[in-house]
């Protein structure tokens, strides 16, 4: 065999050994972009929002019976829509919320087209999320505030003693009638916005900002709208919202 031949067989070699290991070395995942530090207005105005979210709740019961808003049912007691649907009138979004159809589920072909439409007091401030997520959840289950047990005069801890929305660790779509769970025991993920710190809206309206890692027993009592228990001193605000 000519040196020419040779060298022509070790290069398509080469080729073929070099093209398999780019096939089965694993691709390698782009670094996720890092957030920079929130600023004082990003807390501004995520308080903001909760702010009005927690008003509109109000407004709603004022026009309710005192009824807290809940999600959408169908008459067969399928959730349908978010209360964040419920609400919209009150946050003046009443035209988006008549083109809801509240007889049809969230993904239906209809609602589902709406979703894009999200209002702008919904969308994330800071944390990445896809268009229509939204951060902003209330408590649900059988130990939360919009368990259906409960109306707005009508919280046996109090009404400012008690989270009424706040900002989940993860995001849901806004119309999905999707919420924090909490059965007195398990607690729900909180603060994916702000690295662990979050806002929340207590059944008065008042809005704080709380610390990362707050802890467990007061975040429990904070929740559950009839444990029966007096709040500690250090409800967990953060040391920097405290001093407004």
């Amino acid at each position: 065999m000519s040196n020419i031949v040779r060298g022509i067989l070790l290069a398509a070699v080469g080729i073929a050994i070099a093209a398999t290991f780019s096939i089965a070395a694993p691709a390698t995942k782009p670094k996720e972009e890092k957030l920079a530090p929130p600023t004082a207005e990003q807390f501004k105005t995520a308080a903001e929002n909760l702010k009005q979210i927690a008003l509109a709740f109000h407004h709603y019961a004022s026009n309710t019976n005192d009824a807290l808003p809940t999600n959408v049912q169908s008459k067969d007691k399928k959730p349908l829509l978010s209360w964040r649907v419920q609400i919209l009138p009150y946050i003046e979004q009443e035209e988006l919320y008549k083109q809801f159809k509240l007889d049809e589920p969230w993904d239906s072909v209809h609602n589902k087209k709406l979703i894009d439409k999200m209002p702008k007091i919904y969308a994330p401030i800071r944390a990445k999320a896809d268009k229509g997520l939204t951060f902003y959840q209330g408590f649900t289950g059988s130990n939360g505030v919009l368990s259906g047990k409960y109306d707005i005069t009508n919280i046996p801890d109090g009404s400012s003693n008690t989270f009424m929305v706040a900002e989940a660790a993860k995001p849901v779509v806004w119309t999905q009638p999707s919420d924090l769970e909490f059965n007195g025991k398990d607690l729900p993920a909180l603060g994916g916005m702000f690295d662990g710190r979050f806002h929340a809206a207590m059944g008065d309206g008042v809005v704080s900002r709380f610390r990362k890692r707050i802890n467990a027993n007061t975040l429990k009592l904070l929740i559950d709208p009839a444990d029966g228990n007096v709040l500690p001193d250090d409800r967990g605000i953060d040391e920097d919202d405290e001093k407004k």
